[in-house]
Order: structure tokens, then sequence, then C-alpha cells
């Protein structure tokens, strides 16, 4: 299901007073929930040596988040300059970070080798040409194209823009062998957000098919294969969560395989950014309008700037009125924003207990892609982020964009430039 029932527990209790204090819109973030799925994270893989997580900075870049995943052991998958800055700015350091990139550019290539570098993880064969220096260890990103089919949210492999081809594997990792690289990693991603977890295990069988094709021609043996991200989370009360301890039994069973046939095995590790954060956030917002025109619409105080999930990808976010989870869900609202777009819409059509204005809405799982895809359109600013503590006191970690955070970039020292005019 959705948010956890203790994260609830926990929660709604004290969401008024929370509320009163800060004031909505917030995302509030359960540190105890967090923990608890990385330490599950951990046992269902204990049996792989050396199995290592690196969280997805894109799912929830806060440095208080990070330190949390730090704390138990993680690393960290990063894709911009920024998320590379924050990763280091908590001490991430080395192989503590893989970059994963893509349509990478010279400026990015130096910030990844700053600092003392991190693991590289090059997302085409073009790629290793315009590396400034070769790092002892390198990654590619694998595309296995026709050979595999992906989600329904990922898309067809031969259509994504990522990776190498099953073509080019062979020679990508020869010519780095060239150039200097003595130690090796392989990645892959095929999936996003699914909840069958038969999808990770062929994953992994994939990959450890292609280790021993490249161990084969190259003589190769991988530290690590990188079996990507895109565990799902439930986002319907309906919906199963995946299954951790039958996926990990699956994938680990082939690792013991692999080693017995082949003499080595990688190690494993993984980028999860939603299984870690999502289920263990949600958006609070007020409801501050009511409107009954052709359909019924409540008016909050958040818009799709804080959460653009429900518009951008017609998701399902569960949604409590607080103080009447227990009453029925009678009333069929759309429930919506003041943003000059029709799709400004956390829910649309949805099955609620009545909603008077001043009543507080606590919208699921918005711990991952939720602030962190956030926009200024329209002027529409992101709110602040909590973390509910274990111990239940509650922590801002960042502050809601302000006025002057908007204008910010308008103030520059002047550059007027007349081409052809010497």
């Amino acid at each position: 299901m959705p948010m956890s029932p203790s994260f609830q527990q926990r929660l709604f209790p004290v969401i008024d007073t929370i509320a009163e204090h800060y004031g909505t819109p917030f995302h509030i973030y359960d540190e105890t929930g967090i923990r608890q799925t990385g330490e599950a994270l951990k046992k269902a893989f204990s049996g792989i040596d050396g199995f290592r997580e690196y969280f997805a900075v894109k799912a929830l870049p806060n440095p208080r988040i990070l330190q949390l995943m730090q704390e138990m052991g993680f690393g960290f998958d990063c894709s911009s300059i920024p998320e590379l800055m924050m990763s280091r700015q908590i001490g991430a350091r080395g192989e503590d970070i893989m970059f994963t990139s893509n349509n990478t550019n010279p400026v990015e290539f130096a910030a990844a080798a700053a600092e003392g570098g991190c693991v590289l993880n090059l997302d085409d064969i073009s790629l290793i040409d315009k590396v400034p220096e070769m790092p002892e260890l390198i990654c590619f990103r694998y595309n296995p194209g026709p050979r595999r089919t992906g989600n329904v949210i990922i898309g067809n492999p031969v259509e994504a823009k990522y990776g190498v081809t099953h073509d080019q594997v062979v020679e990508a990792y020869r010519l780095v062998q060239q150039k200097g690289a003595k130690r090796f990693g392989l990645h892959t991603m095929v999936a996003s957000n699914e909840l069958d977890y038969s999808y990770m295990v062929e994953t992994s069988r994939m990959l450890l098919e292609l280790t021993a094709l490249v161990h084969d021609e190259l003589g190769i043996c991988f530290e690590f294969l990188n079996i990507g991200g895109g565990f799902g989370i439930p986002y319907r009360p309906e919906d199963a969560p995946l299954n951790l301890e039958a996926m990990a039994k699956e994938i680990t069973a082939l690792f013991d395989e692999f080693k017995a046939q082949h003499g080595f095995a990688p190690r494993m590790v993984m980028e999860s950014g939603r299984y870690m954060t999502g289920p263990h956030g949600c958006l609070v917002t007020t409801a501050i309008n009511h409107k009954d025109t052709y359909r019924n619409y409540v008016g909050v105080d958040a818009c799709m700037s804080a959460l653009m999930r429900p518009a951008l990808y017609e998701a399902y976010h569960h949604i409590d009125v607080i103080g009447k989870e227990d009453q029925p869900c009678d009333r069929t609202y759309d429930v919506v924003d003041s943003l000059c777009e029709n799709n400004d819409k956390f829910a649309v059509q949805r099955q609620l207990p009545e909603i008077e204005e001043g009543d507080l809405l606590a919208i699921h799982d918005s711990g991952a892609h939720g602030h962190a895809m956030g926009f200024q359109y329209n002027g529409r600013l992101r709110p602040k982020e909590l973390l509910l503590r274990e111990d239940g006191s509650v922590e801002l970690i960042r502050r809601e964009e302000r006025v002057e955070d908007y204008f910010a970039t308008l103030s520059f020292d002047e550059d007027c430039l007349e081409p052809g005019k010497k």
C-alpha cells in the first residue's frame, strides 16, 4: 500500500501542530521508514559479498537525506555536477560516488575527475576519447536493445537514448583497456517503478551472461555489476509491494551459480532512489477554496511545482484528509491548485470524504521525484522540506523558495555583445 501505517501513526497525530508551526505546503520525510528500508535492503542481499546500494540522488537531493544514506553505508549515484557537489559536501569521495551521466560534456568530465574522482559510468562508446584522463576504474552502461523488453514506464530499449549496444560492448572495454583502465564494472537500467521482481532477476541474469562473454573475449573480471534502480513502490492501496525477499533469494542464487562455474563473481550494486524514499514522504497541503461548476473542485495551497507526477504521468497519489480517515469517501472531487495549466491537478474525480476549507490533505508517496522535479513556471515556488526524526522531533531541512530566489538570476553584470562590430 502507499505511505506505511507506521508513518501515518507517527505523523498524523501531530500533523496539525507541524502545520501550525511551519505553515503549508511542505514535504515531510520519515527517517524511521527510510532507515528500515535501507536495513531491509542490506539484509536481503547480505548473501552477495560486497553488496552496496548507491542512492539515486536525483530522487531526493537533500544533504540531510544523503547523510542518512551515508550512515547506512550507501554510496551515491549522480548524474549532474550539483549532485556530485552535494554528495561530496557530506563527505563522499572516490568510489562512494558513481557518475552516470548521458550526453556528457567536458565540464562534467572535469567535475567527475575532481576531488578524488569517482566511478565513471560511460553512456556511449564515443565518449571514450572525450574522457580527459582514463581512470583506473571504468564502467559502461549497457543497452540490450531487442534482446530485452523494458517495462511500461521505461519503454522499448531500442528507443532509449541510454547505453552502449550489445554489438559495441566488447569493443568498448577493449578500447578502455588499451587506454590504461585496469578495473571494470558493468551497468544497465531496463525498468522503472517495477513491482514485478522477475524483471530484476532477469536483469541480473543478463548482466552475468554478459560478464562471461566479456571475460572470454578480453580476460576482464568485472569487479561489480550494477543492476540499476527501478524497484517500484505501490502507489495505490490495492497494489502489492515488491517482493524483496524472493527477488534477493533468486538473484543471490544466480551469483552463487556464476561463481561455481567461473571461479569468480562480481560484487552487486544497485542505484535505488524511489524505493528508498518514495513511500517515506508526503506532501501536506491545506484546502483553501471550493468551486462547484461542471465538477466539484477543491483548491489547495500546493501546486504541481511541488509534485508534478500526476500532471506529467497521470500518476496516482493516494490522498488522506487529516482527521477524516475513517469517514466515508462519498464525495467526488478534482483536487487542484491555481497554476495556469488545466492539468494542475493532484487528483481527478477522486472519491474522498467531504473536504472543508482549512482541512489538511496528505498526498502520499512524495518522497522521491517530488520536490526534486519542481519548477518555477508561473512564478509558483517550491515548498519547504521537513524531516520527521526517529525521536519524534521535526527538522527543517530545506526552506521554501522565496520571491527573491525567483528574481536572483536577474541580478547580473551588464554584458552586451555586438557581433560583427570591431
